[in-house]
């Protein structure tokens, strides 16, 4: 059971970031990211370039910072940390695979500001490369000799693709109930951060309540971040946030949002989102229409209230932790709260 937000906390005053954790992880980073580089590599040449075109493209890497830290808050030795950085690689080939099948499902054109694998190289390739990546994930974990972490990362890899399919099946339904969209961001964004904080615990050589502990950490992190993510695809500017805004509004996704103002709509309102997301009748003006009901709900403003809600709830929790010298529990608090405030 996560604990409560506590804004009184002694550390309350540790301000959103993420450079404390680049930091703390910056030399285990480097091996991680020596690791990725050799593990991507294939005598077929589409492999590591289709795959670097993704991963050269940058992302805040804070899946596999967080495995890192998870396994330094345990105090890991030399050995263990090499294990982490085994683990913070298979990560981060794990969430590269999923954005890969995702933008073939989402027909997406655009991410972090460039143009999708799958609208460079199609979709059969970003796909099988995907599959490629989650291959040598599943490598790295067995290398790692901990039994425990491959079945947890296993599970993790499954529940996202549970987490995809009911996103799927969820789309075009804008009278969906808040419990079935967290469910969808709990196991499509949240489990693999929960999954990676966890893991790095474990091998550093956690004992399980402070595993445990980084699992619902990594959970309420990624709950948070995945809820800013879907109010700034309303509220971001295309610029700052790599794609088009309203990308998930033309594409019929659910969000926090949309179902805020669904809940608070009049008929009139609720027949726009029925016209649009369940039929798929979008007009030229129709993202300017539906940003206007936001709006005037208040949807986007109440749904980064709720981000910083589950930011707090993950802070609460590192400020539990041993406050040592090599300021991983700090860096944690930051992390938690960056989540939340995060502008792209």
């Amino acid at each position: 059971m996560m604990p409560s937000p506590n804004p009184s906390a002694p550390h309350a005053d540790i301000q959103a970031g993420l450079e404390p954790l680049i930091t703390i992880t910056k030399d285990a980073m480097q091996a991680t990211n020596t690791i990725i580089v050799a593990r991507m590599q294939s005598e077929i040449d589409l492999i590591p370039t289709l795959a670097g075109h993704l991963i050269a493209a940058g992302g805040k890497r804070m899946r596999p910072m967080l495995t890192l830290a998870g396994a330094l808050l345990a105090g890991a030795n030399k050995e263990q940390m090499d294990n982490a950085a085994r683990l913070a690689a298979s990560v981060e080939f794990i969430h590269t695979a999923t954005l890969l099948h995702d933008d073939v499902i989402d027909e997406s054109d655009m991410r972090r500001g460039n143009k999708t694998a799958s609208a460079i190289w199609g979709n059969e390739a970003s796909v099988l490369v995907g599959d490629f990546l989650f291959a040598r994930a599943f490598e790295l974990m067995v290398e790692t000799g901990e039994i425990s972490v491959l079945g947890r990362l296993s599970a993790a890899a499954a529940r996202i693709t549970e987490g995809e399919i009911a996103q799927m099946l969820l789309a075009g339904n804008p009278g969906a109930a808040r419990a079935d969209y967290f469910r969808v961001i709990e196991a499509k964004t949240a489990e693999l951060f929960a999954a990676a904080a966890e893991t790095g615990a474990m091998v550093g050589g956690a004992d399980k309540p402070l595993s445990d502990a980084m699992r619902d950490y990594g959970m309420a992190l990624g709950i948070a971040f995945q809820i800013t993510d879907d109010a700034l695809d309303y509220a971001a500017s295309s610029e700052d946030m790599g794609k088009a805004v309203g990308d998930d509004f033309k594409e019929g996704k659910i969000t926090l949002p949309v179902i805020l103002a669904w809940q608070d709509g009049d008929e009139t309102e609720r027949k726009f989102w029925q016209r649009c997301l369940q039929e798929g009748e979008i007009g030229d003006s129709d993202l300017k229409e539906a940003l206007a009901i936001l709006e005037n709900h208040n949807a986007i403003t109440r749904s980064l209230a709720e981000a910083r809600q589950h930011a707090e709830t993950a802070a609460a929790l590192a400020e539990t932790w041993s406050f040592s010298s090599n300021g991983t529990a700090e860096a944690l608090v930051a992390a938690a709260r960056f989540a939340a405030e995060r502008t792209l």
